[in-house]
């Protein structure tokens, strides 16, 4: 995948919907347990509504991570994200410093990760990518543009050990 002339493409991600389950998989136990309750006991008309508060946050919730998106081009990544307000977030990728994969039992078990990105960028020096799928070879792809990047603007990096 060594590409001289710089022309990598454009990479577009969107984190699977199962991260959703790993991250909510105690609301939407207690959620459904609560409608299960509440139809099968006589309980007040405040338990059917905050059940359904819950699933409405659930539902906008699930929404909200189906909308995010990460594009990877040759000189930036772009991290796009929100429903009733979309807001775009940029990253250069020559001040991309560090990356971390983070698996999490239920993460492993569902097939996906977490890539956190650590960049000297002010805005956005922590970006957690949540829910690339595991095989996804993601970090060394971003790796080998910031390399590129680094070289193409003469940034070397110098470190005191």
């Amino acid at each position: 995948m060594n590409q001289p002339t710089g022309t990598f493409g454009t990479i577009i991600l969107r984190p699977h919907w199962l991260q959703w389950v790993v991250d909510k998989a105690p609301w939407i136990a207690v959620n459904i347990f609560g409608y299960c309750w509440y139809h099968m006991t006589p309980l007040p008309d405040l338990i059917l509504f905050l059940m359904i508060a819950m699933s409405i946050h659930l539902t906008y919730m699930l929404l909200y991570l189906t909308m995010t998106r990460f594009t990877v081009t040759d000189e930036v990544l772009v991290y796009e994200h929100g429903v009733l307000m979309r807001q775009r977030e940029y990253v250069e990728l020559y001040r991309i410093i560090d990356f971390k994969e983070h698996i999490c039992f239920f993460q492993n078990l569902a097939g996906i990760k977490t890539v956190t990105i650590y960049s000297g960028d002010r805005s956005t020096p922590i970006l957690p990518m949540r829910g690339i799928a595991l095989d996804y070879p993601l970090v060394g792809i971003i790796r080998q543009r910031v390399e590129y990047n680094k070289r193409k603007k003469g940034i070397y990096e110098i470190t005191n050990r």
